[in-house]
This record gives C-alpha cells, structure tokens and sequence, in this order.
C-alpha cells in the first residue's frame, strides 16, 4: 500500500488500458474525490456501480453500467444495464465485467486496516477480481466514513493506493411514512411474530412495518440492506441482544453511521454471503418485505421496470424471497399500494407486460389487505388477489380478464 497525493494520481491512471472498466462504491458510500479525479484525467471510460447517487461524473465519454440502477444513471441514454441479482453479480466480475481499475471509499487507517464501512456489499469480490488482473485498488480514506467489522476490513495487502480526503457522506433525509405506508406496514406487522428474523428494504413501507415492531422482543436482523428505523428498533429493545445485526450496506443518517462506527453488534458482510439463499434459509423465521410496481394474477411482480424502461433492476430481492421460502416458518411479503396516483392504474394488473422480477410470494400486501399466496392453486391465487389486496375500482375489471384466461 502506497500513500499518494491528487498529484500523483494522473501517472497513475495514465498506465490504464483505453477507455477502461472502473468499478466504484456505490450507494451512499460514492467515492466522489477519487471519481472527480479520475474524470478530470480519463477521456473516456465504463463506469460501473450499484445504485449510484447523484453527482456522479456525467458526460459524453462516460459509460455508465450497473446490475441495479439508481438515480444518479437512471434515465441515461448512456446506460447499459446488465441484469443481475445481486448474490451473482460477484460472478460477473470474475468472468464478464473484470475491472481495470477499482476505486474505494473507505475509513481512516486503524492499526494495518481500513474500512469499508457503510458499503461492503460487492466490493470485496471486485477487489478480488482485480487482484487477479493486475488492476490497481485505489481508496481514498476518509475519517468521516465509519469503521465497521466483518469483511469491511481490509489490510494493507488489499490495497494498492491511499488517497486522504474529508467529505461528509451522502445521508438519507428521515420523513414520516404516507398514510398509505402505514396501512399497509400495518398489515404486515400483525403477521410477523416475535423472535422473527427480518430484511427489509429502504423507503416508506419498510419504515412502516418497522415502528408497529417496536414493541416485538427478541427480533434478528439478516438484511442486505438497513437504516435508521433498525436503529430504532435496537434502542427499543426489540433486537435479540445476543445476536449480531447482519448487514452488507446501509444507508441512513448521521446517527446511525455514529451508531455503527466500532460497534461489533454490527456484522457487515459481503454480498455472497449475506444474499446467499442458503444461508438466508437457516436463519429463525426468516421474513423478508420486499416492494413492486406491479403484480399481476398469476403472482408475478414486477420491481424494475417502466414503461419498457429500467427503473432499478433485480437487487436482493429474489436472493431474499427464495430464502425466505425456504426458511422454517419464514414469510416472503410482497408490498405495494393498490392504486396508481399519477398513471391512475390499478397496481395489480391481469398479466405483466414487463419482465418478471419475482414470483411466488407468501403474501401480496396492500391497503386494502393481505392476499395469501403460497400453497393455493392459481385460481384460488388470482381470486385472493382480487379480493384482498386489488383496489375496489378495478375488481370486475380483474375477474372478467381472470375468467378469460381461465383463471376463475
């Protein structure tokens, strides 16, 4: 490992191959010194990451690609998606997506380590494919970003160059969950018992089931992903005091980023071994909530996609409904609002006309109810859509086409 300043950086970059693959943090964890540095030097390159925010560099010579897409791609006429879940995306790097060059946002030095904090996730397999290719490991250590355990460590062997910085990190603004939310975060409490184990999402509907667990004991965490409504959760009393929060990345505020730094509660572990639906499966009532935009009568969802065009991508979601599946008395719950405010749709829909993202849920909950799913013929299936969880409006619209697909 090898201490560099900015100015040392372009003889760095200059030994790059023409227009390389960088793969960077993603998330809220975003490199944003390094990748200004490296725009400034490289005309043209593919920049890769997972859920990038934005501000990231945009312009023409720069290609974005990522196996799930976030705000600051979406929407680029330069993306190139590449579909994933997200437990595989590991693979890729080793066989498709080998990286030229890998840039980190990690902690301050501890002894011979750094951290990774707040963004494990697929870094770890990204550095390992780099390793084996000969690409350089640039991380630019930042005191701000918090030191957690697990595989967020990494040791000096690990890393070709070291760049300080200061940068405040990306944080995620709290906001009370819509009416909607609660209802439907309602609904899925009362289903989950104590001493479950818990993934959940980022947004209005996880925060939601999160505060009516409050008052639950003797909860786990096994989740790709938390924010503050867990930290909520621990200071509650409701978390199993003797088991670890698992976690690959998290995105929240300040307080929980203070909460996590040197807190050996907190596992954070790498992708392959927190989406991994075998070890998913073993863990206690294993319920995971995932959301869509669409479900159709066949239980069929669809999470990334509108009107044809990419909206997010696969992420964990179906590493995390397969395990829970699978998990003795776990639950798969499948969430979203059963009308459509702005296209002013019905959110459940006779078949999909977007790629599946999922299928085969425990339950599909919305405001209107909680339609059971597993274990029903696919009759019984569309009929518990239509009942429970389809907005009133568009009922008879979804028996009449049930009937005609002969459904009912």
């Amino acid at each position: 490992m090898k201490w560099i300043t900015a100015d040392q950086l372009p003889s760095i970059l200059a030994r790059l191959p023409e227009n390389p693959r960088i793969i960077a943090s993603g998330n809220f964890a975003t490199p944003r010194t390094l990748l200004d540095l490296v725009d400034a030097q490289v005309s043209s390159y593919t920049l890769h990451m997972l859920n990038a925010q934005p501000g990231i560099p945009d312009r023409e010579g720069v290609t974005y690609e990522s196996c799930f897409v976030g705000s600051g791609m979406r929407s680029s006429p330069r993306l190139r998606y590449v579909p994933s879940r997200l437990s595989l995306v590991p693979v890729l790097y080793r066989k498709h997506l080998r990286p030229d060059a890998v840039l980190l946002h990690a902690s301050a030095p501890r002894f011979d380590t750094v951290s990774l904090g707040i963004e494990v996730n697929v870094l770890p397999a990204a550095i390992e494919a780099a390793r084996e290719v000969g690409a350089p490991v640039i991380v630019q250590a930042n005191p701000r970003m918090p030191y957690t355990y697990g595989d967020a460590q990494m040791y000096d062997r690990d890393i070709d160059y070291i760049l300080e910085v200061d940068e405040p990190l990306t944080e995620m603004d709290a906001r009370a969950p819509s009416p909607i939310a609660r209802e439907i975060g309602g609904r899925i409490a009362a289903l989950v018992g104590s001493q479950a184990t818990l993934q959940l999402g980022i947004g209005d509907i996880p925060d939601a089931v999160l505060h009516e667990l409050a008052d639950h004991r003797g909860m786990r965490i096994w989740s790709e992903t938390f924010s503050d409504g867990t930290l909520e959760l621990e200071r509650r009393g409701a978390l199993d005091p003797d088991v670890p929060l698992t976690a690959s990345f998290l995105m929240g505020s300040s307080d929980l980023y203070e909460w996590a730094s040197l807190n050996q509660r907190l596992r954070m572990l790498r992708t392959e071994t927190a989406n991994d639906p075998t070890q998913i499966a073993r863990q206690r009532r294993m319920t995971s909530v995932n959301a869509a935009l669409e479900v159709d009568l066949f239980d069929q969802a669809n999470a990334s996609r509108v009107r044809g065009r990419i909206y997010s991508g696969f992420g964990g979601s179906v590493d995390f409904i397969v395990g829970a599946l699978h998990s003795r008395d776990g639950a798969s719950f499948m969430a979203l609002p059963s009308w459509h405010p702005r296209a002013d749709v019905s959110t459940i829909v006779p078949r999909l006309t977007e790629p599946v993202t999922s299928f085969q849920h425990s339950y599909v909950v919305t405001e209107q109810g909680v339609a059971p799913m597993v274990g029903r013929s696919e009759g019984e299936q569309a009929r518990s859509l239509i009942d429970h969880a389809a907005h009133p409006d568009s009922r008879e619209g979804l028996m009449r086409e049930a009937a005609l697909m002969g459904l009912l």
